[in-house]
This record gives C-alpha cells, sequence and structure tokens, in this order.
C-alpha cells in the first residue's frame, strides 16, 4: 500500500498546526517504516516527551480524521496475496504503522484474511528491533530459516538482519534500490509481478 503522500501530508499539517519547524517531504520519507513516536524522535530530536507526545496525537489526527488523501495499493498486490495464500504460505504483516491504521488498511481493502499475524510498532519494539519478528515467527512457530521478510524500507531489511531472517526488497516504495541493497537481501525487485516470479 503506498501512504507516503498521506504520511507526508500528514506529518507536515500536524507540525504547522503545533507551530513546529517544517520537515520536507524527503525527512518524512527517511523516517516510514519507524514507528511514530521513534519517528518524531529522528525527525524532531530536539523536543521533550511530552512535545512528542503532542505531534503524534495531532498527527494521528491528521492521518485519521482530517486527511482525504488515498493510500493506494500497488499494482498487482491482491493478486499476489492470493496467489500466495492459495499455495499455503503463512502471510504475516509487520509494520510501523499503529494497530488503528492498520485494521483500517485491511478492512478497508478486505485483505484481512489473507494473513495468519499482524505486528505494530505500538505493540512490541520499533524496526529494526528484530523483536516484531520474532514474535511472529514465534506465534505461526517457524524459523528463521523458513522465513523471509519483504520490504521497502532499510528499517525493514536491517530487522531482518537482525532477526538472522532472508529479506527480499522492493524499490518501488520508501527507499531507492542503493540503498537496499546495502543490507545484503536475496534479491531487490521493482514490481509484484516479479516478486511473485521470485517467490
Amino acid at each position: 500500500m503506498d501512504s507516503q503522500a498521506r504520511i507526508i501530508n500528514s506529518m507536515q499539517t500536524a507540525s504547522a498546526e503545533l507551530g513546529i519547524e517544517q520537515r520536507t517531504s524527503d525527512q518524512i520519507r527517511n523516517i516510514i517504516g519507524l514507528g511514530l513516536e521513534q519517528a518524531i524522535m529522528v525527525l524532531y530530536p530536539e523536543l521533550s516527551a511530552s512535545e512528542n507526545t503532542k505531534l503524534a496525537n495531532c498527527y494521528r489526527h491528521h492521518f485519521f480524521d482530517a486527511n482525504a488523501l488515498a493510500s493506494p495499493l500497488f499494482p498487482g498486490a491482491i493478486e499476489l496475496l492470493q496467489e500466495l495464500h492459495s499455495k499455503d504460505y503463512s502471510l504475516a504483516v509487520a509494520t510501523g504503522k499503529g494497530r488503528r491504521s492498520l485494521t483500517e488498511a485491511l478492512e478497508e481493502n478486505n485483505l484481512a484474511h489473507f494473513f495468519h499475524s499482524t505486528r505494530c510498532a505500538e505493540e512490541t519494539a520499533s524496526k529494526p528491533n528484530p523483536l516484531m519478528l520474532q514474535e511472529i515467527m514465534q506465534e505461526l512457530d517457524f524459523s528463521a530459516e523458513q522465513t523471509v521478510m519483504i520490504g521497502d524500507s532499510e528499517y525493514d531489511l536491517e530487522m531482518a538482519n537482525n532477526a538472522k531472517v532472508a529479506s527480499i526488497a522492493v524499490s518501488f516504495g520508501v527507499h531507492g534500490k542503493s540503498r537496499l541493497l546495502q543490507y545484503k537481501p536475496l534479491t531487490c525487485i521493482d514490481s509484484l509481478s516479479k516478486l511473485s516470479q521470485f517467490i
């Protein structure tokens, strides 16, 4: 799902509303994948804990209640999920999104039934800490050798490395190919049809 525009707009609107110095689209894009509080710490290390919380709450308001920007599925996403599901892959989501954001995204796109497990940053440690991935593997009873992390950010791939899990990079999301390749993924693909072929 491509939620970049909505995330960037929500963060810039929230910071403007609170009178906090603006961050550029590229700066905000850089923190996509982290949990919200950790992302704000990267963007605004000078903020106090209470100021961080205030910005996070304002961001959530704009992301959920005051933002008309869509978060469309990437082309081929549903077809890929249907294919993997039909072949009995166990699918999971490890995301920097909050639980409300993930639940709404899955329900709006009728995707929840594809996934056997989901973890959000607010429920565990944020990427690139491996705990989120380790909890999923434990819940589904899979070893690191039986698992692959598919991600579009360096935080996804670094989390996989930290969990001793193989990874596949996708270059059409948050971070570019050269940045992703630094984390030694099995491959880096530029479309979901190529991802299907590789798997």
